[in-house]
């Protein structure tokens, strides 16, 4: 399933691009897609074709199309604080950007039938922690993964504010999925054929709404264990220490502060990364657009002054570096570095980021 907007040269092409199919509504599901590079994701051999708007297996690893994805986060209706389960939760790709939008006091779990995919999410959420520049411009719910079938939960198990389930459901397995939901949540999944969203409305009451036709691999069936069926526990629901409360509120608190009160090293940064906000929000408005600048081939016979025709080559080449992007100064690492703190502590608070 996908292909339904055109291919993109990178992520923030690919993010275009479903913007004006009207796949992307929202800014804050913009916001979360450009985070996180799609290609980050994909076996080293086959990041060629992360842009393109099509579902990818290797294995047991698998990713559904970017527009399947994009109606997803949308139709999950998320905001910060809330729970979120994902029922197949794969490589951890989606995980990840509900748990840009839930921030520290949500709850993000996911159950994946394959332990080795369990293993990939993983390793793939460290490396978007310690390595992604984007890590720092949000207040993240880390996700916790558990290996098993999801529809081995025991009943009475808890509920959530937001349900995915990543596989095609039977009709049979319907109020299943719908009594994983709390009052008020929304579950999001294919049900013949058609990606639905069911809103609980009241204790035995539900509203429903078909959004696309899809085509997902249907639900593994469970097996019994020794004539038993076996049950899979969800992921341990655990009240924060007052160490990681510290780190999240310290963060926040350099993330919005409006000026730094610390070494001339971290008002530098601030001063320039302001300045550049500043300038941007004046010239382009309060939502950032990327450009393309697009290098122009000319073949034709220079007539006259060869030193004319230089200098207009070197005035385009100057210009060209000036729209060239640049990096963005991170401005929360800056800030923590500059704190008159241990080094072990500034490594805390900094997630021990490698970059």
């Amino acid at each position: 399933m996908g292909g339904a907007v055109s291919a993109g040269e990178d992520n923030d092409d690919l993010i275009d691009n479903l913007k004006e199919a009207y796949y992307i509504r929202s800014e804050l599901v913009e916001r979360a897609f450009r985070a996180i590079d799609r290609a980050d994701y994909y076996l080293d051999e086959y990041r060629d074709n992360a842009y393109k708007d099509l579902a990818w297996r290797h294995g047991n690893i698998h990713l559904s199309a970017p527009c399947i994805y994009s109606e997803v986060m949308e139709a999950l209706d998320l905001h910060p604080g809330l729970s979120f389960l994902n029922l197949g939760s794969g490589t951890g790709y989606l995980s990840t950007m509900v748990g840009l939008i839930l921030g520290p006091f949500g709850v993000n779990h996911g159950i994946e039938l394959h332990a080795d995919v369990m293993e990939y999410a993983y390793q793939k959420l460290e490396r978007f922690i310690k390595t992604c520049d984007s890590f720092d411009r949000f207040e993240f719910c880390e996700p916790s993964f558990v290996v098993g079938n999801c529809l081995d939960i025991p009943p009475h198990s808890r509920q959530y504010d937001r349900v995915y389930c990543g596989a095609g459901v039977q009709k049979e397995h319907e109020d299943y999925m719908k009594n994983l939901l709390k009052l008020g949540g929304v579950l999001v999944m294919p049900l013949e054929e058609k990606l639905t969203k069911i809103t609980r409305t009241g204790t035995n009451s539900w509203e429903t709404k078909k959004i696309i036709s899809v085509s997902f691999a249907p639900l593994v069936q469970p097996k019994p264990s020794n004539g038993r069926p076996r049950t899979v526990p969800l992921p341990q629901y655990e009240v924060r220490s007052l160490q990681e409360l510290s780190r999240f509120c310290i963060r926040h608190a350099l993330r919005v502060s409006p000026a730094p009160h610390s070494s001339p090293r971290g008002r530098a940064a601030f001063g320039v990364s302001r300045g550049l906000a500043v300038a941007g929000l004046h010239k382009y408005g309060s939502r950032f657009k990327r450009r393309r600048v697009h290098r122009r081939h000319c073949n034709a016979l220079v007539l006259g002054d060869e030193e004319e025709a230089v200098g207009e080559t070197e005035e385009e080449r100057e210009t060209l570096e000036l729209l060239r992007p640049q990096p963005s100064v991170n401005l929360l690492r800056e800030r923590i570095l500059a704190l008159p703190l241990p080094e072990p502590l500034k490594l805390y608070l900094l997630f021990y980021r490698e970059k």
